[in-house]
């Protein structure tokens, strides 16, 4: 095979890798990528309060027994009540304090702490709680919290994220017809969602409760029920749009 046989094949393979590639790139769909966001509040529909129970003993066992009755004591009268429970803590480890005497770590027994988070929708019932446990031994009541459930946000988050895919398609005609085109199906779509809500540990839930009254100007009670700010709910999206 002589030089100009060769040179033509070569030419003939430039010629077709390069029409190849002109018709790979025309099939290809011209794509926006733009953001989207929805931004809007949900009720705070429960309050939660933290039930704990810590007990000290120089027996292993008898600080996980004395402290598994008083929870199991706890739980029956629970279940008297319109309440949600769940075991937040199941711990128990070796405590040691500090002797300023003696210059030195002394044991002092094992500790043993079970936690309750304890959810209703009526402030009232977390305060029948409290008065019913407040003042027993080895019992502590802390982390006052409203809420807003998940059988709540769910519908929300829900509605928010196709606001915030209509959002994006929006920004994305908007910055199309600025090329004079038109975006077409959506291809792809990303999203991250956020709600955010204030917790306030305390070991006074009556003044708590004053406080979280003061703290929201349009606070107020609703039957007996505490109502406050609600909770901020955000979502954001990344779209992928066909572009014509």
């Amino acid at each position: 095979m002589n030089n100009k046989t060769i040179g033509i094949i070569a030419c003939a393979l430039c010629v077709l890798v390069l029409g190849w590639g002109a018709i790979t790139r025309m099939a290809e769909p011209r794509t926006i990528s733009v953001g989207g966001e929805c931004l809007t509040s949900a009720p705070k529909d429960r309050t939660a309060i933290t039930i704990r129970v810590s007990v000290t003993d120089k027996s292993a066992a008898k600080s996980m027994k004395t402290a598994s009755s008083k929870i199991a004591e706890i739980n029956k009268y629970l279940k008297t009540l319109d309440v949600k429970v769940q075991t937040s803590e199941f711990n128990s480890y070796e405590k040691n304090e500090w002797n300023h005497t003696a210059q030195k770590s002394e044991f002092v027994g094992i500790e043993t702490t079970i936690a309750l988070d304890v959810s209703a929708s009526n402030i009232d019932v977390i305060e029948q709680v409290l008065t019913e446990f407040a003042g027993q031994p080895d019992v502590f009541v802390t982390n006052l919290r409203m809420f807003t459930s998940a059988e709540t946000l769910k519908p929300i988050m829900e509605s928010c994220l196709g606001t915030a895919v209509e959002n994006a398609r929006a920004r994305a005609d908007a910055l199309a017809a600025g090329a004079n085109r038109h975006v077409g199906k959506l291809l792809a779509v990303s999203y991250a969602s956020d709600s955010a809500y204030n917790i306030h540990p305390t070991a006074n839930f009556r003044m708590a409760k004053a406080e979280m009254v003061m703290a929201t100007a349009d606070a107020g009670y609703a039957g007996g029920a505490l109502t406050g700010k609600d909770t901020d709910v955000s979502v954001r999206v990344n779209a992928i749009f066909e572009i014509r």
